[in-house]
């Protein structure tokens, strides 16, 4: 069995390297300008250099000073304007070069500036390249005509290490948009996700509550000559309408939430399958309940699943075959929830809406889908309409 010792130095380097990113980028730039402008003047690191010419060397003077300030300071603005840092810092090597002043660590800072243009430029980005290029041109020309002895070769390889630099900064541009792209992408999905869930809450609450109402009213219209009936009528039309305003007020709190805030649980179960079965029977819908086994622990998930599939199921059966006699089966299992909802009518009263799949059933699809199950809704040969509906008891630890 081996250990990984991680050794101080590297723990100061981990620690340096944390502090460098925690720091603005327009922090970074100025302190990696300043840094370098400092190591321009130590002697010993003249010899860390990228110069190119070979011309007689001359004495330094102000202008070699000024020239190596040209090729660090402006460094500074290699992120926010990396054309002009490249400008700057590339004129002032040519001419340091031209001039035939010593050699300076400063040269280092042309391939920051190289890499800054290819991973920081936005506007021109195409042009920058063959401008850079033609001034290199211009640049080698001017060598050769000063005397510089180096050969045809020389100056392709030393343009070709200036382009890998470039390159280099292009390619983490590249990277860093296909990243920008995905996250854009990603977070585009999710809200659509999320929309769609809202949507989906939305319809089986306004939908199935909705009906029920409608429903209820009508019936009470013909109750007149029963006055205990009526009442019967305008308690469940109340209730169903507080039920209605009780998972409508979840909802919008789902729509006001922002951020982390944002609740990503489905919308908790507000009654049971019992409570569906009565409230319809209240709107007048002859409906028979049926439950066989033991109901096991399910999640909130399966729950809601089952919860809705029935909601779904006796609204259809409501709007689409008003009166006649629907099934409610449940069957409970340790491990699953199967549920058959069948409504008697011929085919001509049951074959529209529900047959095609609308948002509803399609809906339930998704739901039964999302919680690992499987939903088929189709109308039946001798007449009528079923949704059956296999749901996994899911994990409640």
């Amino acid at each position: 069995m081996s250990v990984n010792v991680v050794s101080p130095a590297a723990r100061r380097l981990r620690s340096v390297a944390r502090w460098w990113r925690s720091r603005s980028q327009v922090t970074r730039d100025r302190e990696l300008a300043v840094v370098l402008t400092a190591l321009a003047f130590v002697p010993a690191l003249s010899l860390v250099s990228s110069t190119f010419g070979d011309l007689p060397l001359r004495q330094g003077d102000a202008l070699a000073v000024l020239l190596t300030l040209g090729e660090t300071l402006p460094l500074a603005l290699r992120t926010r304007l990396p054309a002009v840092c490249l400008a700057a810092v590339g004129l002032s090597f040519a001419i340091h070069e031209l001039f035939g002043y010593p050699r300076t660590f400063a040269s280092i800072g042309l391939c920051f500036a190289l890499y800054a243009a290819g991973a920081y430029s936005d506007r021109g980005r195409r042009l920058l390249p063959v401008l850079a290029s033609a001034a290199y041109v211009a640049f080698s020309i001017t060598l050769h005509l000063l005397g510089s002895p180096e050969r045809f070769l020389d100056y392709l390889l030393f343009f070709i290490a200036l382009a890998a630099v470039w390159t280099v900064g292009a390619y983490v541009r590249g990277r860093r948009a296909e990243e920008a792209e995905r996250r854009r992408l990603g977070a585009l999905a999710a809200t659509a996700a999320e929309r769609s869930r809202i949507a989906r809450e939305l319809h089986d609450v306004v939908t199935h509550h909705v009906t029920a109402m409608v429903v209820q009213a009508d019936a009470a219209q013909f109750l007149t000559g029963s006055p205990d009936r009526v009442t019967d009528g305008l308690t469940a039309i109340s209730g169903t309408g507080r039920l209605a305003l009780a998972e409508l007020r979840y909802l919008l709190g789902v729509l006001e939430a922002t951020g982390e805030s944002t609740p990503q649980r489905p919308s908790p179960v507000l009654g049971t399958i019992e409570d569906l079965v009565t409230q319809t029977r209240l709107g007048g819908q002859p409906v028979e309940l049926v439950e066989e086994g033991e109901r096991p622990a399910l999640t909130v998930g399966a729950r809601l699943a089952a919860y809705r599939v029935v909601q779904e199921s006796l609204t259809n059966a409501v709007k689409h075959a008003t009166g006649h006699r629907t099934e409610v089966r449940v069957c409970y299992t340790p491990d699953r929830i199967d549920i058959d909802v069948t409504t008697a009518g011929p085919p001509a009263e049951l074959g529209g809406a529900p047959a095609r799949g609308g948002r509803g059933l399609n809906g339930l699809r998704e739901r039964v889908s999302m919680v690992g199950g499987e939903l088929v809704a189709a109308a039946r040969p001798g007449g009528g309409f079923s949704v059956q509906a296999r749901i996994p008891a899911g994990d409640d630890s």
